[in-house]
C-alpha cells in the first residue's frame, strides 16, 4: 500500500464530514460509530471462520474506514488525529515486542507471549 492510498481514504472521511459532505455522516458522533464498528468486527470474524478471504478483504476495509472516520470525528473535536493513532500503535507494538525490537530474546511463541504481556502489565501499572 502506498502512503497516498491511506491518505486518500483519510481525505474521503474529511470530504464526507465536510461542508458539502454526506448529511448522515456529518450527523454521526463518536458514540454513534460503536454499533457499526462492532457489526463490522463480527463480519470480519465470520469471514475468517468461513475462510471467505475475498469477503474478509472487504470487511477489513470497512473496519479500517470506520477507524478513519472515528479518528476524523475525534480530530474535529480536538481530541487526536489518525496520524497520532498510527504513531501510538506503532510505538506500542515495538515496546511490546522487546524480543524483536529490543535486547530480549524469545526461544518460542510462549516466551514471546510472556514478554508481550510482561511489558503490557508494566505499562498498565505506570498509568495508574
Amino acid at each position: 500500500m502506498e502512503k497516498d492510498d491511506f491518505y486518500s481514504l483519510v481525505h474521503l472521511a474529511t470530504v464526507l464530514r465536510g461542508e458539502n459532505g454526506c448529511p448522515w455522516d456529518k450527523e454521526q458522533k463518536l458514540e454513534d460509530w460503536v454499533k457499526y464498528l462492532l457489526d463490522e468486527a463480527a463480519e470480519v470474524k465470520e469471514a475468517i471462520e468461513k475462510k471467505d478471504y475475498e469477503n474478509l478483504k472487504e470487511e477489513l476495509g470497512d473496519v479500517l474506514f470506520l477507524i478513519v472516520m472515528i479518528s476524523q470525528v475525534a480530530k474535529e473535536h480536538g481530541l487526536f488525529t489518525v496520524d497520532e493513532v498510527i504513531r501510538e500503535v506503532a510505538d506500542k507494538i515495538r515496546r511490546r515486542h522487546p524480543h524483536v525490537f529490543g535486547n530480549e530474546r524469545a526461544r518460542d511463541a510462549q516466551e514471546a507471549l510472556r514478554l508481550f504481556y510482561e511489558v503490557k502489565e508494566k505499562e498498565k501499572k505506570s498509568k495508574k
